[in-house]
């Protein structure tokens, strides 16, 4: 039995407790270890013989392990038995070329990763590898290089064959180096690279570095990349869009019509839901080196802190659970906005929707939404539109560090002609909308302030009893933000997972007055923009105010 079976064996008798994902996807790697009919084999030599180097060769640097060999733990042998052992059938090269590890902090994920590294440097039988550690700042991207050097030291046969520079790793037998990379490198340009290792994904905001490094592997065999990271609370980098990989790679195993990419190994410890963070038997679902690498104790004593401390739950939740969370100003909490459900209009046959939008010129975003109700359905679903003008769309993409760009592409948001947003854009929008999913504007509203010719253009193609300005202080909008907060928690705001709307969401803070009235407003982040909200406020606050006739109506 290999390390992939005796682990899932573990899971599936109950004495391993994993996240659901990761029950997932190691169900998936032992159906494909039997699996004929795969264009892959499992070769449980190659598979030991990077375990075994590593237990071999590396030591640990610090503590009181210092010096010892690295024992990988079965968790931690069964995902490299995965990533080696795999090849194709016919090239007898590896499957993956990526591994995603969503981990809690401190389970011994940056060493694990450092090894790996190393074996990738000096033993895979690659001529000239290029390693490197990656991170936004180079001295981030120094901390694994740093444990490379320091377990390089620790191990007399490694020292013996590499030269530690001051900025480099040379191993001399086979032209490979190791080296940090950062966002402010000199050298971003004619990367050639056979491993890559990216510590702590969430703090990674550009994404222009992960790109560098993925097309710097296309003329490899065999590259690797090993993302080994913990949640984060910035829902605008990069981390969303590989943790949002994951879960799609993750249910479309066994699912023929679902998403598949056989090039990436996802393995996501966390917990199944966020209540569950109180309940000590089920923490080794983020923490599969609870007891043994990271301290139980001390967790038990930060979970008390926190059930004695609010202030401390938000940052425990997401660093020792992987609870993916928001930042500290944030009115919603990120489990309360986050909805995954997904609709077809045209499946669900609407007649009537409610309007919002939001203007920019030329800073933030402007956004369009149409919400609507069915007959017999408590579900509010939400569609959406986003403008940025298309001369300053490439700056506004290097500046913001957000992925407009795949937004774009994705068809989420559109590029306005010219260096301001053209309002007419919008209501081109609400007339496709009647014209292609007979969703028809019974009510639009919109900030009394906004542009008048908008306003006066959507008047003249869905009748002046549509457009209702909507007054932008607490006065109007505390009662209806309160109940979209309750409608958000119960699930009821259905908004195909848009991923713009979502972030917009995680930027929204609010202004109190002594009577705990509250109004949205930015956090003190200038960049973190929260139109798509404000525009969906304001629909919600018109479909508040007459939902008796809309419901009437539909």
């Amino acid at each position: 039995m290999n390390y992939i079976e005796q682990y899932y064996n573990a899971i599936a008798t109950g004495r391993v407790t994993v996240s659901a994902k990761v029950r997932k996807t190691y169900k998936h790697l032992v159906d494909k270890l039997h699996d004929k009919d795969s264009p892959y084999i499992y070769d449980n030599d190659r598979a030991n013989y990077v375990i075994d180097f590593i237990q071999t060769f590396c030591k640990h640097s610090k503590g009181k392990w210092g010096g010892r060999p690295v024992i990988l733990e079965l968790w931690q042998k069964a995902a490299t038995a995965a990533l080696f052992g795999f090849i194709d059938k016919k090239t007898r090269l590896r499957q993956y070329r990526q591994l995603i590890l969503i981990i809690a902090r401190k389970n011994g994920k940056s060493t694990w990763a450092t090894c790996l590294g190393l074996y990738l440097l000096i033993a895979d039988g690659e001529a000239g590898p290029e390693i490197y550690s990656a991170a936004t700042k180079r001295d981030q991207a120094k901390i694994i290089w740093n444990e490379a050097r320091r377990m390089i030291r620790k191990s007399p046969a490694l020292h013996k064959k590499i030269d530690l520079r001051v900025s480099t790793i040379r191993c001399g037998f086979n032209e490979g180096i190791f080296e940090p990379l950062g966002s402010d490198s000199e050298k971003l340009d004619g990367l050639n690279v056979h491993g890559a290792l990216i510590d702590e994904l969430h703090a990674i905001k550009d994404k222009n570095l992960y790109d560098v490094i993925v097309d710097g592997m296309t003329a490899r065999e065999q590259p690797l990349c090993i993302i080994t990271t913990t949640a984060g609370t910035v829902r605008d980098n990069i981390f969303d869009l590989k943790y949002e990989e994951c879960e799609r790679i993750i249910n479309g195993y066994g699912d023929a019509e679902g998403y598949h990419d056989e090039t990436i190994l996802p393995i996501v410890y966390e917990l199944d839901s966020r209540g569950e963070w109180t309940n000590p038997d089920i923490w080794e679902k983020a923490n599969p080196g609870l007891g043994s690498i990271k301290n139980k104790q001390m967790l038990a004593q930060k979970v008390h802190q926190a059930q004695n401390n609010p202030l401390l739950v938000k940052n425990l939740l997401c660093k020792d659970f992987n609870v993916r969370e928001t930042g500290g100003e944030s009115f919603f909490t990120f489990e309360q906005l986050n909805n995954e459900q997904r609709f077809d209009s045209k499946e669900l046959k609407p007649r009537y929707g409610i309007g919002g939008f939001d203007l920019s010129d030329t800073t933030d975003l402007t956004c369009a939404t149409m919400l609507f109700m069915v007959p017999g359905d408590d579900h509010i679903y939400v569609k959406q539109m986003y403008w940025i003008p298309e001369e300053l769309f490439d700056k506004r993409v290097r500046e913001d560090n957000v992925p407009y760009d795949i937004w774009y592409q994705k068809g989420l948001i559109q590029k306005s002609p010219g260096f301001r947003n053209d309002f007419r854009l919008i209501s081109e929008w609400f007339k496709k909308l009647q014209e292609e999913e007979d969703i028809y504007l019974f009510k639009c509203g919109y900030d009394r302030w906004s542009a008048a010719y908008l306003v006066k253009d959507m008047e003249a193609i869905f009748g002046e009893q549509a457009m209702v300005p909507i007054a932008q202080g607490k006065k109007t909008l505390s009662a209806p933000m309160k109940n979209l907060a309750a409608d958000l928690t119960a699930k009821k705001i259905v908004y195909n997972n848009n991923p713009i709307l979502k972030w917009c969401m995680t930027n929204v803070a609010v202004d109190v007055d002594r009577n705990d009235n509250i109004q949205p407003c930015k956090t003190s982040n200038p960049r973190k923009r929260i139109d798509g909200f404000a525009s969906l406020l304001d629909a919600y606050t018109v479909l508040e105010n007459c939902k008796d006739d809309y419901l009437q109506l539909i």
